[in-house]
């Protein structure tokens, strides 16, 4: 019955049927679609015929990166038969996606029979582009190099600088790079933060998005020979490598690693990031490396500090323990380690050891930490030590620690019985306040309670 009503459905839409599996007895799917406009919108259309009701209609999205789909519902409960639905994915009102950015979408039908499993249709794929340009494209051995300003020639320049970027950092950390990378280049700052998004800080000239082997970067045509250039290029590419030397699904290294060694390749511990460290040494300014583990500062000192410290804590592993010590700990992540276990390995230490002579090396005092901060030592109160079901004593056992004296608003211990210690006045006059407290605030629900029972009670009947 099923299929005779499906194929009345279908012959009466005009829909080709496609396969979607042994189970789509009582659905099928024509050829799904998908379009692209960009900075508006990303649309996907599927026709489909079904021959049980539908409890809703769902779209699986699947973006570069992610462990799963995203999944939107785009239809509720609907009777048997054939349709269109289309999905609109809209980027106009402050939504982004990056450019050269593939995404597939399959569309599943819930049946409203709970004893009928749903069905995914095809998947179709289209690729976000920036479709503002007439793009120029020359292909390398690993680089596609697209721009839209300039001559051959300035094509040709940023290709040899990305080809020999990628083959050096490749070569030093010792991975092959097999899947092609795309390089963007814009040759005017408001096209190239449009591409790259509006939270886009404003001294970034080149952004690397691993997940879709694609660098973006902001070159006008007369400046491709320039040292800036021939500096941040590389810079760019090498997060690339590094991200396939790293790649793992449970932990990614901390930030100062990463950018301190697309530093230390492209350019080295230069004498402007040297002069960076010794001015914050002089000042006082330096910044722990823990506090560059995810994010960068934004204020331009601080952020250039930042890549400072970075190449200048590599730079000490290498002059310490050799460059297959770096290596080696970058590697190391791919198998998913913590820091401190790659550190461990292969420097001998944790981060902390590892940052603490490195900050020796520089003769600089440790940094002050912000933000959260460890809980201060001290004794435990008495009981909190004991073994689990054990009854704690009524006083602390001999040989215990004593309790540490309350300082006062001035710093100084407090002398006495005022230092609040097990059995002070103080203590004594807290533990009275709280059962106050406490004997008033249950003396007042009691009378409310009352209070509520007696409007509760009818009036007795008259004799």
């Amino acid at each position: 019955m099923r299929r005779a009503l499906l194929a009345a459905l279908l012959a009466l839409a005009g829909i080709a049927p496609v396969a979607v599996s042994a189970e789509s007895t009582w659905a099928t799917f024509g050829t799904p679609s998908a379009t692209s406009t960009f900075g508006q919108e990303i649309v996907f259309r599927q026709e489909f015929a079904n021959a049980v009701p539908l409890a809703r209609v769902e779209i699986l999205l699947e973006y570069p990166g992610n462990i799963g789909p995203f999944v939107a519902q785009v239809e509720g409960a609907m009777a048997a038969g054939s349709r269109v639905l289309v999905y609109r994915l809209t980027l106009a009102d402050g939504g982004h996606v990056y450019p050269n950015s593939p995404i597939t979408a399959s569309w599943r039908l819930v049946p409203v029979d709970r004893t009928t499993e749903p069905i995914i249709g095809p998947p179709v794929t289209v690729t976000y582009a920036d479709t503002r340009f007439a793009w120029k494209t020359l292909v390398g051995e690993t680089i596609r190099v697209h721009w839209y300003e300039g001559s051959s020639a300035f094509g040709r320049r940023a290709l040899a600088i990305g080809e020999k970027a990628v083959r050096e950092a490749a070569d030093f950390l010792g991975v092959t790079e097999s899947e092609p990378i795309d390089f963007f280049i814009y040759a005017d700052q408001a096209a190239f933060y449009d591409a790259v998004g509006p939270d886009t800080r404003e001294n970034v000239v080149g952004t690397p998005i691993a997940e879709i082997r694609t660098m973006f970067a902001l070159i006008p045509p007369n400046d491709v020979s320039t040292a800036e250039v021939t500096r941040t290029v590389p810079h760019e590419l090498t997060h690339l490598v590094f991200d396939t030397a790293v790649h793992n699904p449970y932990h990614y290294p901390p930030r100062w690693l990463n950018e301190g060694v697309a530093t230390y390749l492209s350019e080295g511990f230069s004498s402007w990031l040297r002069s960076s460290i010794d001015d914050a040494l002089a000042k006082g300014r330096l910044m722990p490396l823990t506090a560059l583990d995810v994010q960068f500062p934004t204020a331009y000192e601080r952020f250039a500090l930042a890549y400072a410290e970075s190449t200048s804590a590599v730079d000490y592993l290498v002059r310490e323990k050799g460059t297959d010590a770096l290596v080696g700990l970058i590697n190391s992540y791919a198998d998913g380690v913590t820091d401190d276990e790659a550190f461990t390995a292969a420097v001998g230490t944790d981060v902390a050891g590892f940052e603490s002579a490195w900050l020796k090396s520089l003769g600089a005092d440790a940094p002050t930490q912000y933000g959260p901060q460890p809980a201060p030592s001290g004794p435990l109160p008495p009981g909190w030590d004991a073994a689990a079901g054990a009854v704690p004593s009524a006083a602390p056992s001999a040989g215990a620690a004593t309790p540490a004296p309350v300082p006062t608003s001035s710093g100084e211990p407090a002398a006495g019985g005022t230092s609040g210690d097990d059995g002070s006045p103080l203590r004594d006059g807290r533990v009275l306040l709280v059962a106050a407290l406490a004997g008033l605030v249950v003396g007042g629900v009691l009378a409310y309670v009352r209070r509520r029972r007696a409007r509760s009670v009818p009036d007795a009947p008259a004799p």
